[in-house]
């Protein structure tokens, strides 16, 4: 660490913030969707389009921050974003009715596509500043600020979720404008850029369409993987004949070792670069998904999820990064095509699954990660434009 600048481990500190300070807020507010369910008297279908509100906002949110984020402003996006977030979380508590709940799931998803755009684009310039892989590193802050988030929910499940949201929200709030000297202050000058391109406001120039959009087919793949682990995992369990507490750790299991494979990530990246450990880990996470979806036992199965989870753990980080070239417009388009995978996959398993079987389904996914691994050299190799 001696050798790294002191601005450099003080910009990746920062930005370990953010991502745990997201993490944290979509892990509260999706633990405690029943009570907001209960508490506002929403049928199945109104929490579908309060659902559906965030899912749209979140979209717009990364658009316009692909548009706005040039250097100059990742930081007033940063603490907008972050602030906004925090904020609307705890509006979000105090709605007991389906239009005021529409009306902050919009704001809510706004300010996290905004929020996920600025934070990684920063962690990009943050990344070429260092000279060395840091995002696979912040990534596993988002995973670890979820575990937490998801750990809260559950110590505070007797208390009211309008007090959680609000107490989080403000706390969150609170250390966001705490930072806003240090975020002002943010180091990430990429040392590889031309003098031209910073001319005009970006790093380098656009990627070529065609990349750029391989880069977002592979992260909507990968995320629907993500999508599948969360909604179907436990009821693949379930549907073994598994205990309530086992089907419920099968998600878990999945996040730890996701969140473990991008805590060793950086140091793999570096060693051995990106395409090799993309398509290294994706062949891991077919085969261990094909794996525990063939196996009948609950161990099998919940060893599948996790190898699974560990396998897609290093994939985003490194297709951002890829993205990343490309200036914040790059990676938004990408983020923006991986989500879709992300909202569309856990419904698209399921009407498999009414044709055909559940195990059947969650092949999908596993076919998927078979894919990302053939195509993450085409992807991942000489990521100059």
């Amino acid at each position: 660490m001696s050798g790294i600048p002191a601005s450099d481990r003080r910009s990746r500190g920062l930005l370990t913030g953010y991502f745990l300070g997201l993490g944290m807020v979509m892990a509260v507010w999706g633990a405690r969707m029943p009570a907001v369910q209960q508490a506002a008297h929403l049928s199945t279908a109104h929490l579908a389009l309060v659902l559906l509100a965030a899912a749209l906002g979140m979209v717009a949110g990364l658009q316009i921050a692909g548009r706005l984020a040039g250097p100059a402003r990742l930081p007033a996006l940063l603490t907008l974003g972050a602030s906004s977030l925090a904020g609307c979380l705890a509006l979000l508590g105090q709605c007991d009715s389906l239009p005021s709940l529409l009306t902050a799931a919009l704001a809510f998803g706004v300010a996290h596509g905004v929020l996920d755009v600025a934070a990684n684009s920063a962690a990009v310039r943050c990344q070429n500043a260092a000279g060395r892989p840091i995002m696979s590193g912040l990534h596993a802050a988002y995973s670890l600020g979820a575990l937490g988030g998801a750990a809260l929910a559950a110590f505070t499940a007797h208390t009211a979720h309008s007090t959680l949201f609000l107490g989080v929200g403000l706390i969150l709030m609170g250390a966001t404008l705490a930072a806003v000297p240090a975020t002002r202050s943010l180091s990430g000058t990429d040392h590889s850029s031309t003098p031209a391109n910073r001319t005009h406001g970006e790093d380098r120039s656009a990627l070529p369409a065609g990349k750029l959009w391989l880069l977002g087919a592979l992260a909507a793949a990968t995320l629907l993987g993500e999508g599948a682990a969360a909604d179907w995992a436990a009821v693949h369990l379930h549907s073994l004949g598994a205990s309530t507490a086992a089907s419920a750790a099968a998600f878990a299991l999945y996040s730890a070792a996701m969140a473990t494979g991008r805590l060793t990530g950086d140091r793999l990246t570096a060693a051995f670069g990106a395409p090799t450990v993309v398509r290294a880990g994706a062949v891991a996470a077919a085969a261990g998904l094909l794996t525990g979806v063939a196996s009948s036992s609950t161990p099998g199965a919940l060893a599948g999820w996790a190898v699974f989870g560990l396998g897609l753990s290093l994939t985003v980080p490194c297709l951002i990064t890829a993205a990343g070239v490309g200036g914040p417009r790059s990676v938004a388009t990408v983020a923006v095509t991986g989500y879709l995978g992300l909202l569309a996959g856990p419904a698209l398993i399921g009407a498999l699954a009414s044709v055909t079987t559940l195990s059947t389904a969650l092949l999908l996914p596993a076919l998927l990660a078979a894919a990302v691994a053939a195509l993450s050299h085409r992807a991942l190799e000489h990521p100059t434009p």
